[in-house]
């Protein structure tokens, strides 16, 4: 059996419209996160003991530059902190998003969460919030108290248009370390 040419172009616009039908509508952005079972809003107080902690440097990009610096590429970034500690908690106490000049966007926590053995977490940048700019970071900061594995802190950026997209992830920096 012989395709037309023309036969690929109304597949691909079959797709494409049944992609754009199933969209999903964004999720509506909140300053602070609506916590899981294995994220549970905690209070540090006076006697909370400190292990250890971290300060965590993640360069994040809101958007790239592409056709000899021509053209604006927007991403969207999902910044992820995962618990690698098999037995224990940590609990996060901030989470900030600095725009390219070092100023504060947004401060994603208003109250620390724990963050159970194993569990993961995310913060969300919709591809259309600009404010970061190219040289975006989030500042994480952790503690906990015991010993524990590091958590892995990473951001994913992803962007699609047409038929180009493009994703890349970017591992956070340790940029202090708290330890008793």
């Amino acid at each position: 059996m012989k395709l037309y040419p023309h036969l690929y172009l109304a597949i691909a616009v079959i797709v494409i419209a049944s992609c754009e039908s199933s969209k999903i509508p964004p999720k509506a952005q909140s300053d602070t996160i609506q916590p899981t079972p294995s994220q549970k809003l905690v209070t540090l107080d006076k006697n909370f003991q400190i292990a250890m902690g971290q300060t965590i440097y993640v360069p994040v990009y809101s958007h790239i530059y592409h056709y000899n610096r021509q053209e604006i590429f927007n991403l969207a970034v999902t910044l992820s902190i995962r618990n690698t500690d098999l037995n224990n908690s940590l609990i996060i106490t901030s989470v900030r998003y600095y725009n390219s000049e070092g100023k504060l966007v947004k401060q994603y926590l208003q109250q620390p969460i724990q963050l159970d053995a194993l569990a993961s977490t995310d913060f969300f940048v919709d591809r259309n919030d600009t404010t970061g700019g190219l040289g975006a970071n989030f500042i994480v900061e952790w503690v906990a108290k015991t010993k524990i594995s590091e958590p892995v802190v990473e951001a994913v950026m992803i962007g699609t248009d047409y038929q180009q997209g493009i994703s890349f992830t970017s591992p956070g920096k340790v940029i202090k370390n708290q330890n008793n």
